[in-house]
């Protein structure tokens, strides 16, 4: 646990001078959220990029791996659904805590963490948790916050999702490195050296861009935010880990990485939908702020743990 602490200390340490700059204004709101586009469209999208192309089909899609971790976090995103209904929520505010308690920050901190302390091998599982969060809950949270709005699901609202997915880079990045992985053409050296140079920046890039960015989330509703990182910090790898060991038995190399990502902390770009939206921003902010604390202690507990499975 203490070697896993100190291997992860310099990720977190990364995020709190990102937290300093942006506490003090060294750097502003304007600068962070242009860093954060940086990273977004280039590095974090190179690396996936590299990654996949890199990566067989095989090494990256797995059925049983998918089941566990879509019937992990859908658990967990019933449960944080029904203790909504049952504080009599709104249909969006429901999926909007449904949302923190299972999709965390897997772009920005798990991709280049877990890869860094698990090793290459988890790459490919990381991958397609992302890919599972992108896709699947990010889908299911633009029908649910329509259809509570309009009372019906439409055609146009179909499209607007499918025109969300083709604009987000992580997916075209990931898809474009698996065609370019399944024509079988070896990726040209000066190609795949210019996407390891320029990926190479995702990882402080990425993690200054959160500290930074934390430092304008508010610790407001602390109760319910409290509840909501439990939700992600606990419950969710929890449910993942029961899921992937006891009920579908996934190889464990691939079932620790699921583990290990399901543990990561509200993911930044949960606050992205809420302030889109306009559903419980305050609370979406509390709830990332909280969690990627609390993360310092439970993530190394978690990765320590599922290494020795």
């Amino acid at each position: 646990m203490i070697d896993i602490l100190i291997r992860t200390l310099p990720f977190f340490a990364i995020i709190g001078l990102g937290y300093w700059a942006g506490r003090t204004r060294f750097f502003t709101e304007e600068a962070t959220a242009y860093l954060t586009k940086f990273v977004f469209f280039f590095p974090l999208s190179a690396m996936l990029f590299r990654f996949a192309s890199n990566l067989s089909l095989e090494q990256i899609y797995s059925t049983r791996f998918a089941l566990a971790y879509l019937t992990g976090c859908v658990a967990v995103y019933l449960l944080a659904t029904l203790v909504a209904v049952f504080r009599r929520l709104t249909m969006a505010e429901a999926a909007i805590e449904a949302q923190c308690a299972i999709i965390g920050n897997t772009g920005f901190l798990g991709v280049p963490m877990l890869t860094a302390i698990m090793g290459p091998r988890a790459a490919g599982p990381i991958l397609l948790c992302l890919s599972i969060d992108l896709i699947v809950f990010s889908s299911l949270f633009t029908l649910l916050i329509n259809a509570a709005r309009s009372g019906r699901i439409t055609l146009q609202i179909l499209k607007v999702m499918g025109r969300g997915l083709l604009a987000n880079p992580m997916i075209v990045s990931m898809v474009a490195g698996l065609l370019w992985s399944a024509s079988r053409a070896p990726v040209p050296a000066p190609l795949n050296d210019f996407m390891g140079l320029l990926g190479a920046a995702a990882t402080p890039g990425a993690l200054f861009a959160i500290g930074a960015s934390l430092a304008s989330k508010s610790a407001e509703r602390l109760q319910v935010a409290g509840w909501l990182s439990f939700c992600k910090l606990v419950l969710h790898p929890s449910a993942v880990a029961i899921a992937a060991l006891l009920i579908y038995h996934v190889e464990p190399a691939a079932a620790a990485v699921m583990i290990a990502s399901a543990s990561l902390p509200v993911a930044g770009n949960v606050y992205m939908l809420a302030q889109h939206y306009q559903v419980a921003p305050h609370r979406v902010s509390a709830s990332i702020l909280i969690s990627t604390v609390v993360s310092i202690l439970t993530v190394p507990f978690v990765i320590a743990w599922v290494e020795q499975l």
